[in-house]
């Protein structure tokens, strides 16, 4: 595939020229634990064109990014913070830079490389003001054990009818068909919800149409959602409630499991341990149109307070280019660069992840931008909900009747919204 080219190499030495004299070291502040291949792959390419930018990459010791939040906080308070900071999208991020902690960015060189939708996630809501750089995107799907299929005879499945035939003929021959759990919560909401989601509220359609106040969580698209992850229980095996994300990632990567609701960050998790294949959500019957989440995950800024703010921003204007956007595709796999730079995908799953944008509609997950701002928090509910109906404990009415209410609470468009016509013929019987 073509690439286009780099930005004059030229033109980023000058701009570092000021730096020449003297070694700087610049920090790297990131919840991910991606340090080998910065430390080995990306740091040591950028070094090639900055010797005398010395770049460390800090990520939590105990490799718990829960904890991230908490420890960045202490360092802005203690502005020891490091001079560039991984983002997250939309509103966290935006409030850091409410709060004047990340440098605008607007007009930085190399910043025309991203289209509109990339840059969305890490702009002011106007979008006059961008305040961090879009980095990657991941992808959610569906990992299977390509063994495991043969040994049962299933293919790769397309529809609903197919993927439960594949989890039927698993479990029938002693294998874990799904290989997922509840204990953790989040992975429910975003390998389960957000996964599946979006074929039924059609994707970036219906996004917009909870942001506008258009259509609401309590109508028949995401109560079949929820129905549909209530279907999963049945094949998630004994003792599912207390299986964590980490217990799940060891099932399938043993052997034992037939099928993974994943997130393309764990291509590399599984790469020489599993004959793997991939597949998109499934559609109701053979060529419905497909819908899968195409995430905005990860940006990077520039910490207001950097003591290296020259080098920050020659590091920054670097990873505009298409050096970066390989190198990050091919290195962190299942992390896909949002510029508009082209490429060849070197690991298969990644290339076939990537290639759903050709086939089908993507979207990013609902809970994402604005919907969280408010109390009750709309992503910690997706959280609640989706292990409710899971365990049994909700029905699929109930989880989308307290989304609804939780929006309702604070969200002036949710405050305003009518009753959707489907919603009127709610089949609210429990889930059995």
């Amino acid at each position: 595939m073509k690439k286009l080219a780099l930005l004059p190499i030229a033109a980023l030495t000058f701009a570092a020229s000021t730096l020449a004299n003297a070694q700087t070291t610049l920090v790297i502040d990131s919840w991910r634990s991606d340090d080998a291949v910065w430390n080995e792959k990306i740091i040591p390419a950028f070094n090639k064109h900055y010797p005398n930018i010395k770049v460390e990459y800090r990520s939590p010791p105990d490799l718990d990014a829960s904890k991230w939040n908490g420890d960045m906080e202490a360092r802005f308070k203690s502005e020891s913070a490091g001079d560039l900071i991984a983002c997250r999208p939309f509103d966290g991020s935006l409030g850091l830079f409410k709060r004047g902690l990340l440098k605008e960015v607007t007009e930085m060189e190399g910043m025309e490389n991203f289209p509109s939708f990339a840059l969305a996630p890490w702009q002011t809501d106007s979008g006059a003001q961008t305040f961090c750089l879009p980095m990657a995107s991941v992808i959610h799907g569906f990992f299977y054990n390509k063994d495991i299929f043969k040994d049962v005879g299933v293919n790769e499945p397309v529809t609903k009818a197919d993927f439960y035939w594949a989890l039927e003929k698993a479990k029938r021959a002693g294998y874990l068909p799904l290989a997922m759990g509840t204990k953790d919560k989040w992975e429910a909401a975003t390998m389960g919800f957000q996964n599946i989601g979006p074929t039924y509220w059609k994707g970036e359609d219906g996004r917009d149409g909870l942001l506008t106040g258009k259509e609401r969580v309590d109508s028949k698209p995401y109560r079949d959602t929820f129905r549909e992850l209530g279907k999963w229980a049945s094949y998630m095996g004994e003792g599912f409630e207390q299986r964590g994300y980490n217990d799940a990632i060891k099932m399938f990567a043993d052997g034992k499991a037939a099928v993974y609701p994943a997130g393309s960050w764990d291509i590399g998790t599984f790469r020489g341990k599993v004959n793997m294949g991939v597949f998109p959500p499934p559609v109701e019957k053979r060529g419905d149109a497909c819908y899968f989440s195409d995430h905005t995950d990860l940006g990077m800024g520039i910490y207001s307070k950097s003591k290296n703010p020259e080098a920050a921003e020659t590091f920054l204007k670097w990873m505009t280019t298409a050096e970066f956007a390989e190198l990050l595709t091919n290195e962190i796999s299942g992390f896909f660069s949002l510029s508009n730079h082209f490429f060849d995908v070197k690991d298969p799953i990644a290339q076939e992840m990537i290639s759903w944008r050709d086939q089908c509609d993507s979207t990013i997950r609902n809970s994402a931008q604005v919907l969280s701002r408010g109390e009750p928090n709309f992503e910690l509910e997706i959280w609640e909900t989706s292990v409710g109906v899971m365990t049994g404990q909700m029905s699929p009415a109930q989880a989308a009747k307290q989304l609804q209410d939780g929006l309702e609470e604070w969200y002036q468009p949710q405050k305003e919204s009518k009753q959707s016509a489907s919603n009127g013929n709610c089949n609210c019987a429990p889930l059995l």
